[in-house]
């Protein structure tokens, strides 16, 4: 457990829950057309290990999709792992509405609003992954099982083959 005074709901809630994670800080730079592959650099660690947070819309509403910043979601392949016919991203208004972040600092973990989140297969033998910790340039990193225990999320592959 990290008992970090970053402040951020997802710390907060991951302290809450006696949750073993560590924070990792790095300066932001707003001309990144990237947040997850500057995250990846300025952590260090591959983009394999840096998992971005999307908001979905779906036929069945909203939920989240956790999968590595080096693919791309595939929405065929998200709409059927959330039990949807058609998905598509979310407008941000809408991702801000709905988790209580920005852009760039969206973590699966603390959203204002517990939407149903699916996790990319590719972590579930991972040691660790980094997620945001809630804001641009704080990334958690922690076992893939207690993202998906805490959350009670799932496993699926989300990425196109």
């Amino acid at each position: 457990m990290a008992k970090g005074s970053t402040g951020t709901p997802a710390t907060r809630l991951l302290d809450e829950e006696g949750c073993d994670y560590s924070i990792h800080r790095y300066q932001h730079n707003p001309r990144s057309e990237s947040y997850g592959l500057e995250a990846a650099q300025a952590l260090g660690v591959t983009e394999d290990d840096v998992y971005k947070t999307l908001v979905v819309e779906t036929d069945r509403g909203f939920a989240v999709a956790v999968l590595p910043v080096s693919h791309q979601l595939s929405l065929k392949a998200f709409a059927a792992a959330a039990g949807a016919k058609r998905a598509k991203l979310a407008e941000l208004s809408d991702v801000v509405r709905l988790t209580g972040y920005v852009a760039g600092g969206v973590s699966p973990i603390g959203q204002r609003r517990a939407l149903p989140t699916v996790v990319d297969d590719s972590a579930r033998n991972k040691t660790g992954i980094y997620v945001s910790g809630g804001r641009r340039g704080l990334d958690i990193r922690l076992k893939p099982g207690d993202l998906v225990e805490l959350l009670q999320a799932r496993y699926a592959r989300l990425t196109a083959t």
